[in-house]
């Protein structure tokens, strides 16, 4: 290999506006690996009525079931932050789609509750990871000012897997079975992955020095940051963390609430058929893309304005969810069908639009050096919000009198705590205060001022690289 040929594969070499072009193309590849992983997770709850009959699951057993990959989710992503600084992105997330097709094998295999229960461990120790090395990857790829909306736009994949996958994995389990929809999941992640391995590669942003000498930019002025460590229990007991990360901690139970029992709801109460259902479900995800975009954009406007971040994301943040809740609790209420689906569809859809803005509020209460971890530690917080909602929901079900008394105590038990963790929010969240009581007057600057259009770029880049 001559060294003009490996120098036109370094990124750092080629033009801007080759770098820009293939940064895209990372981001949309990445954008459909976030879509999968959603479809993944969402898969069981479309499969739920026809797996349940043929495996002779309780709604209980279920339940569990459903939780069981989040037991895995958390200590995962804990565990890998310090590897992505080691190791490849690309290579990272090659490893995790092929563990998510691996995790199918057992469900194809043996087709039981313990093949269920491996599976879905399994997966959850796939898909811890993939958020914070994901958009580490896609950061890579483009300056930090400019980062923000590849990254939403990856982020997006939350809830446009769902939209997109749901209505197709219903018509698989309809025309061939349930266990077919795994084995679809699986074939479509090896696919995937040959992409990746073919078409995968590292971004050349790899630090503000590097981005400086790749686009010959100036080392901008930039606030004095304090950096003065703070205890991680003191950042964590203030009272802006913890309802911010309980706001989205119930805004994550509601969403999982959602995919593991809102197809079955569909079926087994309202009727619908299994492809119906598929349909359904992707309603509330569709409306979780549109609040998602458009409560991101509120928080960085009013932040642009000068609003203090209480309001611009406090407020916001609190505001949504106890919308969300007073939703899903008026959904349970009202007899009619069609009112209550359109109320789901908010209050289902609105809850994964909290995590981002949960995620800015975290940033502000320390400092650049220690944020990584404290985001790390708030997303394990808030994502375990999935241990409970399926196993909980399962035992309300079971036990009620009749399946629509169960799902209607499941939902309002959702909407109550998301109602009521909103208004807490919405009072107890005061970044201004508790930044003052940590001491971080100095990074003041940096967090309310004129560097918040990158300010997502810093803090994703410190989910990974600061751990």
């Amino acid at each position: 290999m001559t060294p003009g040929s490996a120098a036109s594969r370094d990124p750092r070499t080629w033009s801007r506006a080759k770098r820009n072009r293939y940064g895209w193309f990372m981001t949309f590849g990445l954008l459909f690996l976030m879509m999968l992983s959603w479809a993944d997770k969402a898969v069981l709850g479309i499969a739920a009525v026809p797996l349940m009959k043929q495996l002779g699951i309780t709604p209980e057993q279920f339940g569990l079931v459903g939780s069981a990959m989040f037991l895995t989710f958390g200590v995962a992503q804990i565990v890998a932050a310090p590897i992505a600084n080691k190791v490849s992105s690309k290579w990272i997330l090659l490893v995790l789609c092929l563990l998510w097709s691996v995790a199918q094998v057992p469900i194809l295999l043996f087709a039981s509750l313990p093949a269920l229960w491996a599976s879905r461990l399994l997966l959850g120790a796939g898909e811890g990871p993939l958020a914070p090395v994901l958009m580490h990857g896609i950061y890579k790829w483009f300056p930090e000012k400019k980062g923000a909306t590849p990254a939403a736009l990856a982020s997006s994949g939350v809830t446009l897997g769902i939209v997109a996958f749901a209505p197709v994995l219903a018509w698989v389990i309809g025309q061939f079975g349930w266990q077919t929809a795994f084995a679809v999941l699986a074939i479509v992640g090896l696919l995937w992955s040959v992409f990746w391995a073919i078409a995968g590669k590292e971004g050349p942003y790899t630090s503000r020095k590097a981005e400086q000498e790749i686009d010959g930019i100036a080392r901008e002025e930039t606030p004095v940051i304090s950096e003065t460590k703070i205890r991680y229990w003191r950042t964590i007991l203030s009272p802006s963390w913890i309802f911010a990360v309980l706001a989205s901690f119930f805004g994550y139970w509601t969403f999982t609430l959602a995919m593991s029992w809102g197809p079955a709801y569909f079926q087994n109460v309202l009727g619908f058929s299994g492809q119906q259902s598929g349909t359904m479900i992707a309603l509330p995800a569709a409306w979780g893309t549109v609040a998602t975009v458009g409560l991101s954009a509120l928080t960085q406007r009013l932040h642009l304005k000068g609003v203090p971040t209480r309001k611009a994301r406090g407020w916001v943040l609190g505001g949504a969810g106890a919308f969300a809740g007073a939703c899903l609790v008026a959904a349970t209420m009202t007899t009619s069908p069609v009112l209550s689906i359109v109320l789901m569809v908010f209050g289902f859809g609105t809850a994964p639009a909290l995590f981002a803005i949960t995620y800015l509020v975290v940033a502000e209460l320390t400092t650049i050096g220690q944020r990584g971890a404290n985001l790390s530690i708030a997303n394990a917080v808030l994502t375990t919000g999935g241990v409970f909602a399926p196993a909980v929901s399962g035992f309300l079900i079971g036990g009620a009198a009749t399946p629509a008394d169960g799902y209607r105590a499941a939902f309002a038990l959702a909407g109550g705590l998301m109602l009521t963790f909103g208004v807490l929010a919405l009072v107890f969240v005061n970044q201004q205060r508790d930044r003052r009581r940590l001491g971080l007057d100095a990074a003041a600057g940096f967090s309310l001022g004129a560097a918040a259009p990158a300010a997502g770029a810093e803090e994703a880049r410190a989910v990974v690289t600061k751990a």
